[in-house]
This record gives C-alpha cells, structure tokens and sequence, in this order.
C-alpha cells in the first residue's frame, strides 16, 4: 500500500509546476487528487499525462476568487466523500516595485492570489476537518517569508503573513488531530519563473541570469531547487506519522535561511 492509501487531497494550482508534482506523487502513493486551475483545458490536459483513472479529478478554480477556492474544497468533499489533505500551492510574485511606486492594484492582487487563498481555502477546509478530527493542511510559502528583497513587498509580506497564520492556525486544531505547516521553497525554475522574473529583474536592473544568481548564492547549496525535491516535503507532512509535526516551516532552498 502507498503512504497516502485512502486518502483525499486538494491542491491549488496544480495542473503544472510545484502543485502538478505534488499531485503526481500524492497519487503515486495512493491517494485520491482533486487537481485545479483557472484553465480547464490545462487542466483535463494534465489529468490526461497523469492517467491516474478515476483516481484524479479536475476542478476549475481561479485563486484570486473566494468563492471559487471555497467552492473547490466543498466540491472536492462532495466528488470523492471527504478531505484528508488540503495543499494551498497558488501564488507568485506580481508587479515588483519599490514600496513608494506600489499600486493599490498590483498590492490587492498579490493579497489575493498569496495571503487570502490560503485564509479563504484554509478556513473552509478546517469546516470539514475539525469535524471529522483529522486533516493535514499545508500552506506554500517562500523563504522571502523569512527574508526581504528590494522591490518584492506585496510578495515578501504576504509570504510572512502565510507563516503566522500557519503557527496561529495550527495552535487551534492541534488537538483535534489536524496539523498545519508551511513549506518555504527557495528559488525553483518553474514556468511562472520564466513568465514573472524577466520584469521583476528588469526592475531591480538585472538580467533574469543575475536575479536568479541572486536568489541561489546565498544557499550552502548553490543551485535551484527542483519541483520534485518540494513534493517529497508536502508528500512527508501528509503522511499519517507527520501527525506530531504542525505550526513548522519547512525551508527547502539549499540552506539559504541564516537560523
């Protein structure tokens, strides 16, 4: 049997990237997977590379929309009979700008997509946990929650405000069998890297080469992480003997956090 048999699990953002590895290894080890997007097309693309049967579900979802990311958990619980595993993996840096150039726009989005899908999604599926005393619910963060970066403040204070909200969270249901950490990757090459960064590091008077140098020399280990090397961290926090592990931050970037 897999480390996940019977269970059921909902990830944002996961018809690529972190949240597409994630999925692929929760189903490799048995569990049931509500994959979700804003793309259906994307999405019923990825269930079909997976090929997991009826095993993997798609669920239309745009994160920035509460009623959306509340509606995922409802219908994740409704498609497969119950919620075990929540992974709230939407996010990403939007608009970087020095604080005195920030927009209410661009500020509100990146409160969306980071801090509030995790509150909105969090919230939701403690209103099916708490119940049934037993849940796992993992939050992405960054290690720009523990760090700060020139230009990157909507991103860097939503990412703190994720990991207090974990520790808070966590502190409340930690009796009734449900646990909540956070993962903080470093920097990862994935294809929102390649589609946000080249403005980000235009704006810090960079190359998209010397944004990412900038990110991984910090590190003891002085290379980008893989989306596989964060899956095998939410796959570690999901597993029935993670149940005395909650309100953690889990870094997985190489070493570059100083404490």
């Amino acid at each position: 049997m897999g480390k996940l048999e019977g269970k059921v699990a909902v990830i944002t953002a996961s018809t690529r990237s972190i949240g597409r590895a994630i999925a692929e290894i929760y189903l490799s080890e048995g569990a049931k997977v509500v994959v979700s997007g804003r793309s259906a097309e994307k999405g019923e693309q990825a269930l079909v590379e997976m090929d997991a049967g009826e095993n993997a579900h798609f669920i239309a979802c745009d994160a920035v929309n509460q009623s959306e990311v509340e509606s995922l958990i409802d219908e994740t619980v409704k498609h497969f009979g119950k919620l075990d595993i929540v992974v709230l993996n939407a996010g990403g840096i939007m608009g970087a700008a020095p604080v005195a150039e920030m927009t209410d726009e661009v500020w509100n989005h990146a409160l969306d997509i980071n801090l509030n899908h995790t509150f909105w999604g969090m919230r939701k599926a403690l209103g099916h946990m708490i119940p049934q005393e037993s849940g796992r619910i993992i939050a992405m963060s960054s290690m720009e929650g523990k760090l700060a970066k020139a230009t990157l403040s909507n991103y860097t204070s939503n990412k703190h405000a994720i990991n207090g909200l974990v520790k808070v969270a966590a502190h409340e249901v930690g009796t009734l069998g449900i646990t909540v950490n956070a993962i903080l990757p470093g920097l990862v090459l994935t294809d929102m890297f390649y589609e946000s960064m080249p403005a980000t590091a235009e704006t810090m008077g960079v190359t998209l080469e010397e944004a990412a140098d900038m990110f991984t020399q910090p590190a003891a280990i002085k290379r980008p992480n893989t989306v596989e090397e964060v899956a095998a961290v939410a796959l570690m926090l999901a597993r029935d003997e993670a149940r005395n592990i909650t309100g953690c931050l889990f870094p997985v970037d190489g070493g570059t956090m100083p404490y």
